[in-house]
C-alpha cells in the first residue's frame, strides 16, 4: 500500500483475551479440566445440561480472577451476579453461556506496555468470569462435524481492553504482557496453540482528525501472538483499500487464515441485545 494513503488513516484496535484458568475442576461442577483427554470423557450431567441439574461456583475461579484484577490495577466488584448469554452453537450444551454482564468482577485498570516511544498504558474496560463452550471438530476425513464437550464449562476470564491500541506492534506487546502476567500469577499456562489463551481483535480505521471511530470488524481464530499481529496488519490495509474505493465497511466477524495471511467474512455482527442477557436464576449473587 502506498505510504501516503496509509498515512491518511489511524487504526483503532481493542482486544478481547480469553484466558483458561488453571483449576483442576470446571467452573460450575467437579468435572476434570485436564487437557488432551479422550473426547467427551470429562463430562457429567451438569456439563451436558441435563434437566434439573444445578451449577455451583468454583471458589478458586473467583480467587484467580481477583488476582488478575489486582495485577492490572482494576477495581474489584464487591457484589457480583451471573448472567445467561443466550445463543445457539452445536458445542454449547445449554443453549446459553453463564457469564457476567452488568457486574464484571474487575472494572477498569490498565496494562503497561513498552513501545518505541516509551511506556504506554493500555486501559482495560473490564475483566469478567465466564464458562467456555465445547469444541467443534471439522476433520478432513469426516463428512460430519464432530463435537467434543470436554472444554464445555472450563473456567475463563475475559480481559477486555479499551480501544487504546493503535498498531499491530502495540497489540503484540500487549498480548505478550498478558501472557507474562497470567504465567507469573500461575492462573493460566498462556499456551495459545492449545487454546488456553485466545484473542479476538476489534479493528477499525478512521481518517486523521476524524471525531468518530470507523465501523469495527472483529477477527477471530488466531492461534499465536504473531498471527494476531499479521491479522491486524492485513485488516487495516483491507479496510483502507475499501474506503479508498468509496465502499462502506460492514460491521462483521471475520476469520484469519494463517496460510494465506488473509481474513474472510464469517457472519454479520450480532448486536448485544441479541444475546438476551438476564440474571441466572440458579446462581446466588456473590
Amino acid at each position: 500500500m502506498d505510504k501516503a494513503v496509509r498515512d491518511k488513516y489511524i487504526s483503532v484496535i481493542g482486544l478481547e483475551v480469553h484466558a483458561q484458568l488453571l483449576t483442576k475442576s470446571k467452573i460450575y461442577n467437579s468435572d476434570s479440566t485436564a487437557y488432551g483427554s479422550l473426547p467427551n470423557t470429562n463430562v457429567g450431567v451438569i456439563t451436558l445440561a441435563h434437566p434439573g441439574t444445578l451449577p455451583r461456583l468454583n471458589k478458586k475461579v473467583v480467587e484467580f480472577a481477583i488476582k488478575m484484577g489486582l495485577a492490572c490495577h482494576s477495581d474489584i466488584s464487591r457484589f457480583n451476579i451471573f448472567d445467561r448469554k443466550n445463543y445457539f452453537y452445536p458445542d454449547l450444551p445449554k443453549g446459553y453461556q453463564i457469564t457476567q454482564d452488568r457486574t464484571p468482577i474487575c472494572k477498569g485498570g490498565y496494562i503497561t506496555i513498552n513501545t518505541k516511544e516509551g511506556e504506554k498504558n493500555i486501559a482495560l474496560h473490564r475483566i469478567h468470569i465466564e464458562e467456555d463452550a465445547g469444541k467443534s471438530m471439522h476433520l478432513a476425513t469426516e463428512p460430519d462435524t464432530l463435537v467434543d464437550f470436554n472444554r464445555a464449562g472450563v473456567p475463563l476470564i475475559e480481559i477486555v481492553s479499551q480501544p487504546d491500541i493503535r498498531t499491530s506492534d502495540e497489540a503484540y506487546a500487549y498480548l505478550t504482557e498478558i501472557r507474562k502476567l497470567v504465567r507469573y500469577l500461575d492462573i493460566c499456562d498462556g499456551n495459545m496453540e492449545e487454546g488456553s489463551l485466545r484473542c479476538d481483535a476489534n479493528i477499525s480505521v478512521m481518517l486523521k482528525g476524524a471525531k468518530e471511530f470507523g465501523k469495527k470488524v472483529e477477527v477471530k481464530n488466531m492461534n499465536s501472538i504473531r498471527n494476531v499481529q499479521r491479522a491486524i496488519d492485513h485488516e487495516i490495509e483491507r479496510q483502507i483499500e475499501e474506503l479508498e474505493k468509496g465502499n462502506v465497511i460492514v460491521s462483521e466477524t471475520r476469520t484469519f487464515d494463517a496460510g494465506t495471511g488473509l481474513t474472510y467474512s464469517m457472519r454479520t455482527k450480532e448486536e448485544l441485545n441479541d444475546y438476551r442477557y438476564f440474571p441466572d436464576p440458579d446462581l446466588s449473587p456473590m
